[in-house]
């Protein structure tokens, strides 16, 4: 099943419709936009192919469309163009489910050719102007710009120092928010939430920072998701250790001589954020009434709302049964998100919050109306198990376990699981690639190494300078964990990962003989030219995560597959897209070579139109079982019986 599934991203609810964006595996990867008129209506494809909504701002996007009334606003990747279509007054015929808008879309800008590249990403509509307001990355910097929705080329509104996005207009349309980082941070490191006044001429003016901290700043903090509630501005604030909700109160009428004060709405030990990889994450949102938010505790997500208590707010969970979270949106007592559970597959969880003294009415749509087969019992769902252990330096660290069919025992193979960023997580909803290993008497670990989201900003930065160290400790040792527990084979165990999560497969081969076979989708394997790469949102990541470049490169070289290749003595299969153009394909290569040269057993896997993730239903299946197939033959495992 892996791969069939659309992947649903930013749900987001406008009056009574709701839209979303699905990427279409089966269609190469293609992302189009719905729009469900009403409750119980059918949806309507908005963008139907070969329309593809994607951004390249920073190479990874996010935030590729926006709704006001009645207009939309896309990204569309064959041109890279922004586009305006007026939604239809009236929903479509039950029998046309797919039936599309009367109106055309209109180009409203025109490409940039000749001339520098541009992309654009993160917008909103500013309807008392009339224009879209957005990033635009454009000769290696970010830039606020408008563009009309009339059509016309972008008006330069503000132009930050570097990395600028997520901006918010005040209920008024006089104030407009956003958060600014800089280089050699990343947002989540540091990060500041500007500002400004927009003058009766749409003009952006005594713009300021209010919140987070730069780089001359002794202390690092971050913010994400500044979001207008009614005429206070909220955001998550993790300067007491955790991404918790702050509300600056009458923001919409603050005076730019007067100091921003901040009121912490709940302070406990969870993350109400996480990395801002892409643009259009949401945690938290308004309905108009009541703030309600997904909040990270220990690796798990749950949903609840900011309730009064007296003059503080109380937090209350609803009770839903999910607990991976993503994509929230609120509007009038309506609620949407993209959830899952460890037995159902991501899908659109739409809730009716009522007054709060009636019972809670949701329910949950899946992506995939069956991600898993038919003749598959719930019971033969493999369901993580937390799994606590001591990691590098002996600190508490943390994973899932999901035990192979049949349960766990000594002889299983295992397969331990990194995630990239490396600032990620490790989450819960059911995944279908997970249950391909189990279902064939795989145990998996799923690590949340020191470095991983949901656990606080000094979980975090665990890995500061000792990305190479921490995690591959933290990984090898929940493997360890897992043998000592009776689990698994010591005999029997295999990494795999992407990207970052790729490079730590690589340095755990290299650490010693616990991982013993290792599977890399485009994987980092040189760390110097990692740094000295042209990818401009990481350019400076590894200063924190390994040291300062160029000043630590006696760090970068000891720290590189590609420096201790005759360290690697298990078997490896690589797999790279040939349009990436975060890590290119040639580090792969090289490494591929290389272990070849010093006889190691190596697979190389080349994809054509593939980037830095894999996009294709195709493709996705055959990483897979090339993959398990590989460490089968390795490990002289028979085939699973039927």
């Amino acid at each position: 099943m892996v791969g069939r599934s659309p992947v649903l991203k930013e749900p987001k609810l406008v009056g009574s419709r709701l839209f979303w964006l699905e990427q279409r595996p089966s269609e190469q990867g293609r992302t189009t936009l719905l729009m469900r008129p009403g409750v119980g209506e059918p949806p309507i494809e908005l963008t139907p192919n070969p329309a593809d909504l994607r951004s390249r701002v920073h190479a990874y996007g996010g935030g590729v469309y926006a709704v006001e009334g009645d207009t939309l606003v896309y990204l569309d990747d064959r041109d890279r163009c922004l586009w305006s279509l007026e939604l239809p007054a009236t929903t479509a015929a039950a029998s046309e489910p797919a039936a599309l808008p009367a109106a055309q879309p209109r180009r409203l800008c025109e490409p940039a050719d000749p001339g520098p590249p541009r992309a654009f990403a993160d917008g909103l509509i500013d309807p008392r102007l009339g224009r879209w307001i957005g990033v635009m990355e454009q000769d290696g910097r970010d830039q606020l710009v408008a563009v009309p929705l009339a059509g016309g080329e972008p008006q330069l509104l503000h132009a930050p120092a570097d990395f600028c996005g997520y901006a918010v207009l005040a209920p008024g349309g006089r104030q407009l928010a956003w958060v600014e980082w800089q280089q050699p941070s990343m947002p989540w490191e540091r990060s500041q939430l500007w500002l400004g006044q927009l003058d009766d001429d749409g003009r952006l003016r005594q713009a300021r920072v209010i919140a987070g901290s730069g780089g001359g700043d002794a202390v690092g903090v971050s913010v994400f998701q500044p979001l207008w509630a009614g005429a206070d501005l909220v955001v998550a604030n993790d300067h007491s250790g955790w991404w918790n909700l702050e509300r600056l109160e009458a923001a919409e009428t603050l005076a730019p001589e007067d100091q921003a004060t901040w009121q912490p709405l709940l302070p406990m030990a969870a993350e109400f954020a996480l990395p801002q990889w892409v643009y259009g994450l949401r945690t938290t949102a308004w309905d108009g009434r009541q703030l309600v938010a997904a909040a990270c505790r220990e690796g798990r997500w749950e949903l609840g709302r900011l309730e009064p208590e007296g003059q503080r707010l109380r937090w209350q969970p609803l009770a839903v049964p999910f607990e991976d979270l993503a994509g929230l949106d609120a509007h009038h007592g309506r609620v949407v998100a993209i959830a899952a559970s460890a037995t159902e597959g991501p899908g659109l969880l739409e809730l009716s919050l009522g007054d709060g003294t009636e019972p809670l009415h949701w329910r949950h749509t899946p992506a995939s109306p069956a991600p898993l087969p038919a003749t598959w019992p719930a019971e033969a769902i493999s369901r993580p198990q937390q799994l606590a252990f001591s990691g590098h330096g002996d600190q508490p660290a943390h994973a899932w376990f999901y035990p192979p069919a049949g349960g766990a025992h000594p002889q299983a193979p295992l397969l331990v699981k990194g995630h990239s960023g490396p600032t990620g997580m490790a989450r819960t909803g059911l995944s279908p690639a997970i249950q391909f290993w189990t279902s064939r008497g795989w145990g998996v670990v799923d690590v949340n190494y020191g470095g991983s989201t949901g656990f606080g900003r000094a979980y975090r930065e665990r890995l500061d300078g000792q990305w190479g160290v921490v995690d591959v400790a933290d990984c090898t040792a929940a493997a360890r964990a897992v043998v000592a527990a009776g689990w698994a084979s010591a005999e029997r165990i295999a990494m795999e990962g992407g990207s970052a999560a790729g490079f730590t497969v690589l340095e755990a081969l290299a650490s010693g003989d616990t991982i013993r076979a290792g599977a890399c989708r485009y994987p980092v394997t040189d760390l110097t030219a990692l740094a000295q790469g042209e990818h401009r949102f990481e350019a400076r990541y590894c200063d924190t995560l390994v040291g300062p470049w160029p000043a630590a490169a006696a760090t970068y070289q000891a720290r590189s597959p590609m420096q201790h290749v005759d360290r690697l003595h298990a078997p490896v299969i690589l797999f790279h897209g040939l349009d990436d153009r975060v890590v290119p394909p040639e580090q792969s290569e090289r490494l591929a070579l290389a272990l070849g040269e010093h006889g190691v057993p190596v697979q190389l896997h080349l994809l054509p139109g593939e980037g830095h993730g894999f996009r294709s239903q195709e493709v996705q299946q055959r990483v897979l079982e090339a993959t398990e197939a590989f460490f089968r033959h390795h490990f002289s495992l028979q085939e699973p019986s039927a």
